[in-house]
């Protein structure tokens, strides 16, 4: 009897059948698939791979739970709760094994504390915490106050709390009373002021705590606040700014054939042009003469201060000097000048050679100013006064006046080849800051040099250097 068609076929192919179904993988779309199922129990199937990922699930997230329940634990538990609870299970042990009846006392009264202790940590306060500071910008030195305040929006009385709120590197600590339905309570607290620089204050926490020190759990309740201690400074008179015949507008000793400032008449040149000519000189001489003008100009006040610490023998002296950038720019920036304020740039660390450029501070505002000279530190990276006289002079266009600031490690002869990066119609100030030093005003080869040993000397040295100019 002949085979039908179909089944000789269906014969034929089976054994190639068979072995291509071997080869190829139950599951195509597990191929180069690496996940936490396939790393247990590869492609496996059935109910005890199942079960083996659903024990693995429920442990990681039995592990999980542990871990985030261990860290409150660990957060709230303190030192001596620690000591309590590990002589606890070892006075019961010890107590029952060896007979001691003291020892089980002493474990009793364990578990008693930390019961008691637990209650502290029941709940949570319905507090509504405000913080406050008076001034968010202040004078070194002068006083400044923060407030904290506390009020109770819910239907019960309250206990009283201890309320920390972190200043700077310390921490300031208050006590609220009690406070019942819709009550508020305010407490001013000081923040200290004696060095520039930004103070962060908060965030304000309560904490509940037993009495005996087993449990503390701490409940922030307000972000952090900053407070910008500005540099001291001084008003400067505005006439000292324009130092040695600089003010605004004022014509100086450069000649122009185009201006404002009337100078003299001189022959006419080619080129000149002809609208300057004065025709009534040219009607009376017979020659063509032309007007000629003092050029006028727009001061540019450029104030430097070096952050390096060879150019500043204490912390005493760079204060100062920060004080006395501060002074300069502020004046300047309040008459309305142009003024650019550069500190040393920094060259980082692991910088394979120095980095020649400046800083360029704010000096859009007084106040933007004052933020950032609040900010500044000194490096043994930084550039010295030299180098930061010599970027300057080759960044900065238009220069008038340049006010070099520094403390009293250069010398003459530094300060000197400092000024000598200028131009000659710039008119250089060094200003030496040493509180230590005798204060004067000096010339030194076209420069002028300022001692100051405290910063209301800065006002009188300035004006008498003005009014010798």
């Amino acid at each position: 009897m002949s085979t039908p068609r179909g089944n000789r076929q269906r014969a034929t192919s089976s054994p190639a059948n068979v072995s291509a179904h071997l080869d190829a993988p139950a599951h195509p779309g597990r191929v180069g698939l690496s996940n936490t199922r396939t790393r247990i129990v590869g492609a496996r199937e059935g109910i005890l791979a199942d079960a083996v990922i659903n024990l693995v699930r429920v442990g990681a997230a039995l592990g999980a739970m542990t871990s985030r329940l261990t860290a409150r634990i660990a957060s709230v538990v303190t030192p001596l709760g620690w000591v309590i609870l590990g002589v606890i299970p070892l006075g019961f042990a010890a107590g029952y094994l060896l007979g001691w009846m003291e020892l089980v006392v002493v474990a009793w009264a364990g578990v008693m504390l930390a019961l008691f202790a637990l209650l502290y940590l029941v709940g949570r306060s319905p507090f509504h915490v405000r913080l406050d500071l008076a001034h968010r910008r202040v004078v070194v030195g002068e006083p400044a106050r923060g407030a904290v305040t506390v009020d109770n929006p819910s239907a019960r009385r309250t206990f009283g709390t201890k309320v920390e709120i972190p200043v700077g590197l310390g921490l300031a600590e208050l006590a609220i009373p009690s406070l019942r339905k819709g009550a508020e309570f305010t407490q001013d607290f000081a923040i200290p002021t004696l060095r520039r620089g930004v103070i962060r204050v908060g965030p304000v926490r309560t904490v509940r705590a037993d009495p005996i020190g087993l449990v503390r759990r701490e409940l922030v309740w307000t972000d952090m606040v900053d407070l910008i201690v500005h540099p001291r400074t001084i008003g400067v008179p505005s006439t000292s700014t324009g130092l040695i015949r600089d003010l605004e507008g004022a014509p100086t000793r450069d000649l122009t054939s185009s201006d404002v400032a009337f100078h003299a008449l001189r022959e006419y040149q080619t080129g000149d042009e002809r609208r300057y000519i004065h025709w009534k000189s040219t009607a009376k001489t017979g020659v063509y003469m032309v007007r000629q003008f003092e050029e006028t100009r727009r001061s540019h006040l450029m104030v430097a201060l070096s952050l390096s610490n060879a150019d500043y023998e204490s912390d005493e002296q760079f204060e100062l000097a920060v004080s006395a950038a501060g002074s300069l720019g502020v004046r300047a920036i309040r008459d309305g000048r142009t003024v650019s304020v550069v500190a040393s740039s920094i060259t980082p660390e692991f910088a394979k050679r120095k980095n020649f450029a400046l800083r360029s501070l704010a000096t859009h505002l007084p106040s933007r100013l004052l933020d950032e000279l609040a900010v500044v530190e000194t490096s043994p990276n930084a550039l010295r006064i030299r180098d930061v006289a010599r970027v300057a002079a080759d960044e900065i266009v238009g220069i008038s006046v340049a006010f070099l600031i520094c403390g009293g490690t250069p010398t003459p002869s530094e300060l000197r080849a400092a000024s000598s990066s200028f131009p000659l119609d710039v008119a250089c100030v060094a200003i030496v800051c040493d509180p230590d030093a005798v204060p004067g005003f000096r010339r030194v080869a076209g420069l002028s040099v300022l001692t100051i040993g405290y910063l209301d000397d800065l006002r009188i040295a300035l004006a008498r250097s003005a009014s010798l100019a």
